[in-house]
């Protein structure tokens, strides 16, 4: 600060009595004080009143005096009886009728508080702190908000059959054939329809850029394909002796999981796209997903194991080793098959899983302990699970008996909303890009949009629009 900003300072905080203070006197000289009882700013007045302070009795009351002396004393007597209810009237009656006066030696009379501008002021301090401790609920529709025919869907709990790319468009496959709708122009195209010798798909995953997808086929092959330019770009075989019923993506590897209980990871920028191979399942393997952070794979299969296997632990320069990894953690919490796996987006080393019809239970996992942190009965089967981008929460699929979506607080597992519609098991489940719609697909063949993840500051529903249009009529497109 420079210094004339410091000598307009020094002007606008002047204390009162500066006015008394002569011009160019000594520092260090004598400070005068101004008098107490008088209000005149006359410093001869402090002359004539001599060198003693009497104080005007004018100004005091000695009841009240009295009173506030005795008053600790009785307070002190009755401290275990009175109520906090009563404590809380007993100082607004003493307030109103000493007129806010505390102390015994009063030189001037306070101005008394009008009580109802008290009681006033008091009710707004408790609305104001409500309204911030109160948080705006977020309206969950109900009902789907878009439903489109899916004819052909396989009614089979270990494939899967449906994902949202990052460029927002979707890819289901019904029977032999893989259709692609963009959800922000509303259209549909046919992407490809397989032999029945290869068919039907079992499988399809974006890659993550969101223009190339793989789809896994019944009798073992991938293919990968150009979504923009509908192009085969190349086949990967001899990768297992069964059906690829699972996918998963991390950047240009590609993890295949089989029917031969078999995880294979795939580089698919190379010629020999085999890298690596894990072995851990005896029967099918029915759920992959890799971490955000792309270090850790987990796997689900129909023998109610669950692995989970560290990228980091195949560093070996060994060619045996390379290609036959170990699993860091071996769970087998589960009584049922567990195909629904979900890494928690906000808390690393969280994994979510959930069990077919014999196990009908989410369970919790850290991943870096393996310890099982919690276990929760849903009374039905799981067929998928989501983590909400926006709030603490998850949501799960289920087949029978009620075929509902059932969304859950976290970590208290509290049931936020039940949504119903499906009348078959809910087979399938995927996100939008924007985390905020969740598409799923059942068994009655219908595929269902639901905005349960929707903006965490509406509490308004909007506009219901009703769709009864089939999915680009799949029948005219074959």
């Amino acid at each position: 600060m420079d210094a004339g900003s410091v000598n307009s300072l020094s002007f606008s905080t002047e204390e009162p009595w500066s006015r008394y203070r002569k011009p160019f006197t000594k520092v260090g000289s004598t400070v005068y004080i101004p008098p107490l009882r008088s209000s005149s700013s006359n410093p001869t007045s402090y002359r004539q009143s001599g060198d003693r302070f009497i104080p005007d009795r004018s100004a005091m009351d000695f009841d009240v005096a009295r009173y506030l002396l005795t008053q600790p004393r009785k307070e002190k007597e009755n401290v275990g009886v009175v109520s906090p209810a009563k404590e809380a009237y007993r100082k607004l009656l003493a307030e109103t009728l000493l007129n806010n006066r505390t102390r015994i030696l009063a030189f001037n009379r306070k101005t008394p508080i009008s009580t109802d501008s008290m009681l006033i002021a008091i009710s707004e301090a408790g609305s104001s702190n409500h309204s911030k401790i109160t948080k705006r609920k977020r309206y969950i529709p109900q009902s789907a908000e878009r439903t489109l025919d899916a004819p052909d869907l396989v009614d089979d709990f270990y494939l899967n059959v449906l994902d949202w790319g990052s460029r927002n468009v979707l890819s289901i496959a019904l029977g032999n054939t893989v259709y692609l709708w963009d959800a922000s122009k509303g259209s549909t195209s046919e992407l490809v329809t397989v032999d029945d010798d290869l068919g039907p798909v079992t499988s399809v995953s974006w890659a993550p850029d969101g223009k190339h997808i793989a789809v896994g086929l019944n009798n073992s092959y991938v293919q990968l394909w150009d979504s923009n330019s509908a192009k085969l770009l190349r086949t990967l075989n001899e990768i297992h002796r069964s059906r690829v019923g699972t996918l998963a993506w991390n950047n240009s590897i590609l993890t295949t999981g089989g029917m031969d209980g078999k995880i294979v990871n795939n580089d698919v920028r190379i010629r020999n796209h085999v890298v690596k191979s894990y072995r851990g399942h005896q029967e099918e393997v029915c759920g992959l997903k890799w971490s955000e952070s792309g270090k850790q794979l987990a796997s689900g299969g129909n023998d109610n194991l669950i692995h989970i296997w560290d990228q980091s632990m195949a560093t070996s320069s060994s060619a045996a080793a390379r290609n036959q990894n170990q699993w860091l953690h071996r769970f087998e919490g589960h009584d049922a098959a567990v195909k629904a796996l979900a890494w928690c987006p906000f808390q690393s080393n969280l994994l979510a899983s959930g069990g077919g019809g014999a196990d009908k239970c989410i369970k919790f996992w850290n991943t870096l302990t393996g310890a099982c942190l919690n276990s929760v009965e849903t009374d039905s089967q799981i067929c998928g699970l989501l983590w909400n981008k926006n709030e603490r929460e998850l949501l799960t699929s289920h087949g029978y008996s009620q075929n509902q979506l059932t969304l859950w607080k976290y970590p208290s597992m509290v049931k936020v909303a039940e949504l119903c519609g499906h009348t078959s098991r809910v087979l399938h489940m995927t996100q939008s890009p924007d985390g905020c719609t969740v598409a799923t697909a059942a068994g009655d063949e219908t595929l269902r949009f639901w905005k349960v993840f929707g903006n965490p500051e509406m509490d308004k529903p909007a506009a219901k629009k009703t769709y009864s249009e089939p999915f680009a009529n799949f029948s005219r497109i074959r």
